[in-house]
């Protein structure tokens, strides 16, 4: 069987799997709906939770950011894996401890405030949404190119998809579609990667031949030779850094912070029974999600070492079939600007120009066919591009829908509403937001990995230091912690706003404040939030005694040690 029909049968037998999950175990009730009933077992959970935190970003845009910046590319790596140690350390046991389905609900609670709920709602459904983008747009570019349809068209089978199990299923359904998904993702991530580095320096170890000799008998190491190749066409040294050092910090802490404040890694956490197991979760998770970031560097060189070997000054009449592929989709383009014939892929500091555009997005999907691995691993990695972003966009809209039905509606503006009425007004808002992420999808404002670096920064900027303020401070009060959630993410919004839509031109280090980049500004936005928090909240009345109690009962559970038990 040729690409196409290798990539209908994988993707055909996953979305059947999936739909097949959804129904065994569609929620009947809202506890089912909004947490699982707190009855997932803490290894299906951190599968769960490795397949919901790893998007689309992960899978099909890190290592291709890495393969184009180099060493640069290490900020999403440190960045994403650092925050999850944070969020397993910091935040998931006593998020849990407390108990409730949402993290608006701890804000509400906490900050005793319908008007702290209320903009915990709304930057959860601002951060989901601008997440979410990305999840889709990752969707387009795997159907656009392994079944012959436009971008469009893909985003909007992936609409269905997500919409149907999504809104059956909810949290109960979403967990074990994401189990499958997991295992779907990360054989796809592991494959080809095994395949091309036992072509490239015959170990079958990525992570190992990563740092490896070539298996060409030449004796060069794999990243000597992609420096070279790199530095003769004009580039700078792949392995050489180029971001400025306060840049660099600020995106990666932007990252860790962001990771430890996203809603939909966060309610994860409380689809276990105790605390001892929310823990447990976590580093489940982080051993799952540690399979495919540490290959993902290997990824990255093996495929722009590929790449440059295959493309560079190769006569445009002989390319080989996987770039007429992807050209027919517009993801990779060629202008003749000298009329040779000839692709010159070159860099700034070459004589001349560079003639060949790559969308990044495109590295790790079109690397098989670059190596010329078998049809059938093609189509596997077109099968786990979409398990990844359709596992996350699952778990982002569900953050979307529980924030209106639960958190709007329930707990704010109807708390008279009938539990029946609520998971269907959970099911309609669930199904709105597949219809509004669609459209971002068709619609994004870069990348897959800088639109899904963007929501980092937004939770950043918004949900981690009211988080982690209303747990280890009792003198945080409501005034702080609002004051300091607008003016977070007003100031990120704003910066992001500023250079990505209304002046892109602009968008360069030399017009940054302190050459911090939108993708980094969600740092600034956090100790923002932080000073303007604290300082008013020392201005203004304590919590109410209650509050405080709570603080201590969330940070010193009774009975601490065997896993006290909670029910949500």
């Amino acid at each position: 069987m040729n690409v196409a029909a290798w990539t209908f049968v994988m993707v055909a037998l996953s979305f059947a799997l999936y739909i097949g999950v959804a129904l065994w175990s569609r929620a009947r009730s809202t506890g089912e709906f909004y947490v699982a009933a707190a009855r997932v077992r803490p290894v299906i959970n951190g599968m769960a939770t490795a397949a919901d935190w790893m998007s689309a970003a992960s899978f099909i845009s890190m290592a291709g950011l890495i393969a184009f910046m180099g060493r640069d590319g290490s900020v999403f790596l440190m960045g994403w894996t650092g925050g999850y140690v944070l969020l397993a350390l910091l935040l998931a046991p006593y998020l849990r401890k407390f108990g409730k389905y949402t993290v608006p609900d701890f804000v509400g609670d906490r900050y005793y405030s319908r008007t702290a709920r209320v903009v915990a709602v709304v930057c959860a459904i601002f951060v989901s949404f601008t997440y979410v983008a990305g999840q889709m747009r990752g969707v387009g570019i795997v159907f656009s190119r392994f079944l012959g349809v436009g971008i469009e068209t893909g985003v909007v089978i992936g609409m269905g998809i997500v919409f149907f199990y999504a809104v059956l299923g909810g949290m109960k359904g979403i967990t074990y579609t994401q189990v499958a998904q997991y295992c779907v993702l990360i054989f796809a991530y592991l494959v080809p990667a095994i395949f091309i580095s036992l072509l490239l320096t015959g170990i079958p170890v990525p992570q190992i031949g990563f740092g490896s000799t070539l298996a060409d008998g030449s004796g060069t190491f794999l990243l000597d030779r992609l420096d070279g190749l790199t530095t003769e066409l004009g580039f700078g040294a792949y392995t050489a850094g180029r971001k400025g050092t306060l840049d660099v910090l600020a995106i990666t802490a932007a990252l860790m912070v962001g990771t430890a404040g996203l809603p939909h890694v966060i309610v994860r956490f409380y689809t276990v029974r105790k605390v001892k197991q929310a823990r447990s979760s976590a580093g489940w998770a982080l051993l799952f999600i540690a399979l495919l970031y540490t290959t993902a560097p290997a990824v990255a060189a093996f495929a722009r070492t590929n790449l440059l070997t295959t493309v560079s000054d190769t006569p445009y009449a002989d390319v080989p079939a996987w770039f007429t592929n992807w050209e027919a989709t517009g993801l990779i383009t060629f202008d003749d600007k000298n009329g040779d014939g000839r692709i010159q892929y070159t860099g700034p500091a070459a004589s001349t120009p560079n003639e060949l555009t790559i969308d990044r997005d495109i590295m790790v999907l079109a690397n098989p066919e670059i190596a010329r691995l078998p049809a059938w691993v093609v189509g596997l990695v077109a099968a786990g591009g979409l398990a990844a972003a359709l596992s996350t966009a699952a778990g982002l809209l569900l953050v979307i829908s529980t924030s209106v039905a639960h958190d709007l509606l329930k707990k704010t503006l109807a708390p008279s509403i009938t539990e029946h009425r609520e998971l269907l007004i959970a099911r309609v808002a669930a199904g709105f937001a597949v219809i509004i992420a669609g459209y971002f999808g068709i619609h994004p404002p870069g990348f897959v990995a800088e639109v899904v670096a963007l929501a980092f920064g937004l939770a950043a900027a918004s949900f981690f230091p009211a988080i982690i303020l209303g747990i280890f401070s009792k003198r945080m009060n409501v005034y702080g912690a609002v004051s300091g959630m607008v003016a977070g993410i007003g100031f990120t919004a704003a910066y992001i706003i500023y250079f990505k839509m209304l002046h892109p031109e602009l968008n360069t280090a030399a017009h940054w404040w302190l050459g911090i980049s939108p993708e980094g500004i969600g740092a600034i936005g956090m100790l923002i939030n932080v000073a303007i928090a604290v300082g008013i909240a020392a201005l203004t009345p304590p919590p109410p005694a209650l509050v405080q109690a709570l603080v201590d009962e969330i940070r010193v559970p009774r009975g601490a040690g065997p896993g006290h038990e909670v029910t949500a």
